[in-house]
């Protein structure tokens, strides 16, 4: 068997070894058109939760972070002058170019063959392949050859962000939100050495474009735009990071895409990691996800009584729901990324910022099992300006009143636990004494029609807004247009329990939380 894999990334690298020593006969080759030191980026991170099904296949993984990374159980997020600490999170991180040396050292004690400075220009190259792994990253350039068979596709994320390394050295992942003269700033960042931080920046366009760093021609090489950058941004961070200076590798400002493909396989060909999938940054999963496809796809094929299309087929329908799940928890974390600004003003009280940011994807109950102090402090904040636990606490809202945070909702109204009713009409553009029900899109492409209405609502002084149908990301990010942007109060209806509607009004994302009758 002869097999060919475009790319000598994490992805590419582990599943040569994993096929090579499954099937030790085989002709395996890794093309690269870059040299075996060139990396672009800095470090890679890893929760400690996820590595059971690469560490099953081989333990290299754990052994380049046991050995050579960093570790950590803390995150740290830093916003108006103070530093709340959350525990409990166990995540360890490594230099990108001591992992992708230490897999190339195990391709090569397997007998991987291995061309750096290799660039597969004509697909007819590979024909005397079996197989055919395109590793070529996210912006793979077979993906795009063979867009027909793929079918590839990409949501642009409006935000923008850019890859730094500093020699500031951070205890653990740590998030810096940063309000400047321009706009907000946010770093993520987290050590990967002994002296040296991964750090990457993250704005929204509008910042991007007051500050000038929109000169920026990513077309280019690097230039004086890119230093114009690094120095805005030593500057703006100066204090966070104590003077240190920041560290470029290909530096460049770029919008996340979410890449997906209608299908991964085209006859003997097949798409690997970032090539056919991807989940934003703040997640830190890319590398993780392109490990695990090399284990199912080497799996896959080991299989022996199946051809290669058939083991393609099974490889898919393996790992594709997988990866779906990843994307999918992945979303609303990158939706709060794109208005990060919005909270950063909007909640002066870092307790209840840093609670609103860890909740974007996890419960209040999830949260606990990994640190219930944090939690503990969190309801403290709460029952001092409430005197009551979240649910339980009274609600008021112009003329209306509820004794408790959740209601039970109808066509015409919501009705609280004693009985008390808030007559709802749905929007029709006129002023109403009555709340008003928004109807969330089912996709984020409609939400701009949606917080039109909400924008026209709070206009004509209605006291509350009811969101319903939707997603649950949709419902949300109507509720906060409303909460945050025109103080207006909101219920989110769906289908909670009881720690999503906690969760829901302690972060400050609804003021009551109800399921239809």
């Amino acid at each position: 068997m002869k097999v060919a894999c475009i790319g000598a990334g994490p992805g590419g690298l582990f599943f040569a070894t994993l096929l090579k020593r499954s099937r030790p006969g085989a002709e395996v080759v890794v093309f690269e058109r870059n040299r075996p030191d060139d990396t672009f980026g800095f470090g890679v991170v890893f929760s400690d939760a996820t590595l059971d099904a690469i560490d099953a296949a081989d333990p290299v993984l754990s052994e380049a972070l046991e050995k050579h990374g960093r570790h950590w159980d803390d995150i740290e997020i830093r916003v108006h002058g103070t530093r709340e600490s959350v525990g409990g999170m166990g995540m360890a991180a490594v230099v990108r170019k001591t992992l992708l040396s230490l897999l190339q050292e195990r391709a090569r004690a397997e007998g991987v063959q291995m061309r750096f400075q290799h660039e597969v220009r004509d697909p007819a190259e590979l024909d005397e392949f079996d197989l055919v792994v395109v590793c070529d990253g996210a912006n793979s350039r077979f993906r795009t050859l063979f867009a027909d068979d793929f079918g590839p596709t990409a949501d642009m994320a409006s935000a923008k962000f850019i890859w730094f390394g500093t020699t500031y050295m951070f205890d653990g992942l740590t998030f810096v939100h940063q309000d400047g003269p321009h706009g907000v700033f946010a770093a993520h960042a987290y050590p990967i050495s002994d002296s040296l931080s991964t750090f990457i920046v993250e704005t929204d366009p509008d910042s991007w474009a007051a500050a000038g760093l929109d000169a920026f021609d990513p077309s280019t090489p690097p230039g004086p735009s890119d230093e114009k950058t690094k120095s805005y941004l030593e500057d703006l961070f100066r204090e966070q990071i104590d003077g240190h200076p920041l560290v470029g590798n290909n530096s460049r400002w770029a919008n996340f895409a979410t890449h997906r493909a209608r299908s991964w396989r085209r006859g003997t060909w097949v798409l690997l990691g970032d090539a056919a999938h991807t989940a934003h940054f703040s997640v830190g999963s890319g590398t993780k996800m392109a490990m695990e496809d090399a284990v199912a796809l080497a799996e896959a094929l080991g299989e022996a009584s199946r051809s290669v299309p058939e083991a393609l087929e099974i490889y898919e329908e393996r790992r594709r729901p997988k990866v779906e799940r990843i994307q999918n928890s992945a979303r609303p974390s990158l939706s709060w990324w794109e208005h990060f600004g919005r909270y950063v003003r909007s909640f002066d009280d870092p307790t209840r910022f840093a609670f609103h940011f860890l909740t974007r994807s996890i419960p209040r109950g999830k949260l606990a099992v990994r640190d219930v102090s944090y939690v503990d402090r969190v309801d403290g904040w709460w029952r001092r300006r409430h005197e009551a636990e979240p649910l339980e606490t009274p609600f008021r809202a112009g003329p209306f009143r509820f004794p408790s945070r959740r209601v039970t909702a109808g066509d015409d109204g919501l009705t609280g636990a004693d009985g008390t009713r808030i007559p709802m009409v749905p929007f029709d553009g006129r002023p109403s004494h009555a709340g008003v029900w928004i109807d969330a899109p089912g996709t984020e492409e409609g939400l701009p029609f949606a917080l039109d209405q909400v924008r026209e609502t709070a206009q004509a002084g209605t006291p509350l807004i009811g969101v319903r149908g939707g997603t649950a990301l949709t419902r949300v990010l109507v509720a906060e247009e409303a909460r945050l942007v025109h103080g207006l109060p909101a219920a989110v209806i769906g289908a909670y329990d009881d720690d999503t509607a906690t969760t829901l009004v302690l972060s400050g994302r609804a003021d009551l939380v109800g399921g239809n009758k």
